[in-house]
């Protein structure tokens, strides 16, 4: 994480100047200066900044290297537990189906949006109640 940041650091530095230079580039050839590209170049830069800022804090924050960072460690090191997931489950099938159905009523017709939220609701609320009835219930 600490390589990552010091990266960060230097495209920001590298951002900041490319800036300054498109920015008085700018003004020699056209006589003013181009604001489009000065702004978005520099805020390329402060993107890249808050990023950095952002890595530092937490690098200070966990006190240590991480796994990954470790040229000793293995690859089990640094598995975190994902969570517990439903292979079987066929809800976010329709989840996915429906907010389909959705952007179809977007774009042909509005009067299908309609379908697709129901049939979304219908949806989410078995997903949540997957393991509250049935043969997996708890």
């Amino acid at each position: 994480m600490r390589v990552n940041s010091v990266l960060l650091w230097i495209l920001t530095v590298f951002f900041v100047v490319v800036a300054a230079i498109y920015g008085v580039w700018s003004v020699i050839d056209f006589g003013h200066l181009e604001w489009v590209g000065t702004i978005a170049i520099a805020l390329c830069g402060v993107l890249t900044g808050f990023i950095a800022f952002y890595l530092d804090r937490v690098y200070a924050a966990q006190g240590g290297e991480l796994p990954e960072d470790r040229l000793d460690s293995n690859i089990d090191d640094g598995d975190a537990e994902l969570g517990f997931f439903s292979p079987w489950s066929w809800w976010p099938v329709m989840v996915a189906a429906s907010l389909t159905l959705f952007m179809l009523g977007l774009a042909a017709g509005f009067w299908i949006c309609f379908i697709g939220v129901g049939i979304l609701a219908v949806s989410i609320v078995g997903w949540v109640y997957e393991y509250y009835r049935g043969l997996f219930a708890r």
